[in-house]
């Protein structure tokens, strides 16, 4: 769809909004001595918190306040179907697990898509006042440092790169086998930061995240993000990732593609 420069400015400051109503509210809870979770699933820890869903629920009540047509799809609450073509995307805690831990390495992901995919994301870590956003020709970061520019490192060779991932397990067996094909390449191989490593992609700071299992709420701001600053987020075969699986971000496309053909074998 078309975005007006008006249309535009109206999304970005109702992101912000969100934003800044997610960081009051999972604040609220960070490393309170009380904080207990619950589990989404019975065969493993999925953990989900009073924060997370405080979270949502506020940025749900803003939308329904400034773009009550718009579609929203969260992590905790049901979809809303909109009428204008345009749907916030929501994961109000992106690493739940390290939210619970007390590491600052989780996050906020606000996103807005039309039918192509994701045209304007915000990753949001609001214990260390970082705020990444990319699209609607916006790519910068804001934080403790003030305020700078988005771009990914220049291109460089596997066997050069920084590699991130949040599990070491990655996911399935293949999955996971798969993976390590890449990281046995890779110069430096790191783990555990959810979403914040996909805003050290666009920062610049490392090169390749690779991971599977995602969710589409896990991935959309990312995407934006990252191709605001000059990089590249696929699935493993190349095709579009928006709806989350087996993801792979790359500062290059020749990274990537070096990435890419490991990760097939």
């Amino acid at each position: 769809m078309r975005v007006t420069p008006e249309l535009a400015e109206d999304l970005v400051a109702t992101a912000h909004e969100l934003a800044d109503a997610a960081r009051t509210a999972t604040l609220q809870h960070f490393r309170s001595r009380d904080l207990t979770a619950d589990t989404k699933e019975t065969h493993r820890f999925d953990p989900v918190t009073e924060a997370d869903r405080l979270s949502e629920a506020q940025m749900r009540a803003i939308l329904a306040r400034r773009r009550p047509a718009d579609g929203i799809l969260g992590e905790e609450y049901g979809p809303v179907c909109g009428s204008t073509g345009l749907t916030w995307v929501l994961d109000p805690i992106d690493g739940t697990r390290g939210y619970l831990s007390g590491t600052p390495t989780w996050g906020v992901l606000i996103s807005v898509r039309d039918a192509t995919g994701p045209i304007y994301g915000i990753i949001d870590q609001p214990y260390i006042g970082e705020r990444f956003e990319g699209g609607l020709g916006r790519a910068l970061v804001r934080g403790p440092l003030g305020e700078a520019p988005l771009a990914v490192r220049a291109p460089r060779a596997l066997n050069e790169a920084i590699l991130f991932s949040t599990f070491p397990e990655v996911g399935t067996e293949d999955e996971g086998a798969a993976f390590r094909r890449v990281a046995g390449r890779a110069r430096l191989v790191r783990y555990g930061m959810d979403c914040y490593a996909y805003a050290l992609v666009a920062a610049g700071q490392i090169d390749l995240v690779i991971e599977a299992g995602l969710q589409a709420y896990d991935v959309q701001a990312p995407i934006a993000v990252i191709e605001a600053a000059g990089g590249i987020v696929t699935d493993w075969q190349g095709r579009p990732a928006a709806e989350g699986g087996r993801v792979i971000a790359a500062a290059s496309p020749a990274l990537h593609a070096e990435a890419l053909q490991l990760l097939n074998g």
